[in-house]
């Protein structure tokens, strides 16, 4: 009999699990409370990079996926995954909310003998000590009745040499047996299925991988400042030192971090830290750099136009990443708004978006006073932009 499937969250992370899933046999239903996007990923259409219409479409006519916007499922679902995004909130500071209401829902239908794996990033703990607690309390089962497990997602957007199949995946259970299924589901479609000793050993490790990329890239962030003062191009510095065979891994510059990864999860790492009684120093600085790259790249424009103020100004890419469309935690935005609080004119382009807050994407064209590569999409073609002078955000010269 077909083991059956059903993943909260049908975003970057929960529909690429969802396919895969599918793909290898699993009878897997979609849950996504955005009721517009259920509609659209109903009808064939990907709402995502990594994902195409026609996986959608295959795996929905062989029978082995279905989306739905109604949380409620029946007695015969195995395994219970769930994606759901855990941002930062106005405060900066880790949001829980949507998790938590998913878990509740999960916890309203929960039956036992079944398989409940978060793979939403959250804080050293809070599987064992606010997630579990919840789902008892919704379920009206004791923790004996069904089995929980944590898996951090590992997916980077349009990465063509890792993804699902061959990424490494970490599980660990409230129990040895909760790891074990874990482990047994997973195994059925990724190569590498690795078991932690302890929920908190496998929550912290998600949060240590994307707190190493914050710091370095901050530091190259700095570096990147200073061979701007000295002429040098930091491209070329990183190309030249990762010619060395060990110790050194090329990270490059940037107006700043975003997505759902890397300027969230240090900050979850951040705070437990301060709970705990502990420094995180590193990432405080490291967080505090990224968030002063935009400030900076104003002042760079100062220099280049002599003031922004009644300028125009166009910003080429929105997103927080070159081919993606997501906007989540992008820094450029912090650019523009910035930009515009100094009194510039600004647009911005970006075909992938195409619409963000009421804006539309603008042309790039001569008709600016100077354009900033934020996010530079392969699809980009500059000659149009003729004479306007380019700060480009990923070169310090």
């Amino acid at each position: 009999m077909t083991a059956k499937v059903i993943i909260f969250g049908q975003g970057y992370v929960g529909l690429p699990l969802a396919i895969v899933a599918a793909q290898n046999g699993f009878d897997v239903i979609g849950f996504d409370t955005n009721s517009s996007k259920v509609s659209q990923i109903a009808k064939g259409f990907s709402p995502i990079e990594d994902i195409s219409d026609k996986q959608i479409i295959d795996v929905a006519q062989s029978g082995g996926y279905k989306v739905t916007s109604n949380p409620a499922f029946k007695e015969d679902i195995k395994v219970i995954c769930i994606c759901v995004p855990t941002p930062l909130g106005s405060d900066h500071k880790p949001d829980l909310t949507a998790l938590e209401q998913a878990v509740n829902t999960v916890g309203k239908s929960l039956k036992p003998g079944m398989l409940v794996i978060v793979e939403s990033t959250i804080s050293p703990g809070t599987t064992r000590k606010v997630l579990l607690p919840i789902l008892i309390k919704s379920s009206g089962l004791s923790e004996e009745d069904f089995y929980l497990a944590y898996s951090p997602e590992r997916i980077d957007p349009l990465n063509k040499e890792w993804n699902i199949k061959n990424t490494p995946k970490l599980v660990a259970g409230l129990t040895n047996q909760a790891a074990k299924m874990a482990k047994d589901f997973y195994s059925k479609f990724i190569d590498q299925v690795v078991i932690c000793p302890t929920l908190e050993v496998a929550e912290t490790a998600k949060l240590l991988e994307n707190s190493y990329r914050l710091v370095n890239i901050s530091f190259i962030n700095e570096i990147s400042m200073f061979c701007q003062k000295i002429g040098v191009d930091i491209n070329e510095v990183v190309k030249a030192a990762a010619t060395k065979p060990y110790g050194f891994m090329p990270f490059y510059p940037s107006v700043g971090v975003g997505g759902h990864c890397i300027p969230v999860d240090p900050i979850y790492l951040s705070e437990a830290a301060k709970s705990a009684g502990a420094g995180s120093r590193f990432i405080e600085l490291a967080d505090e750099i990224n968030q002063a790259m935009p400030s900076y790249f104003v002042e760079r424009a100062k220099q280049i136009i002599g003031k922004v103020k009644s300028k125009k100004i166009l910003v080429i890419g929105l997103s927080y990443k070159p081919n993606v469309a997501d906007v989540r935690e992008s820094p450029v935005i912090s650019l523009i708004e910035q930009l515009r609080r100094a009194g510039a004119e600004v647009f911005w382009h970006d075909e992938l978006v195409k619409g963000w807050k009421g804006e539309i994407t603008t042309p790039i064209s001569s008709d600016f006073d100077l354009a900033i590569i934020a996010t530079p999409h392969n699809y980009l073609e500059l000659s149009a932009l003729k004479d306007v002078p380019i700060l480009n955000t990923r070169s310090s010269i």
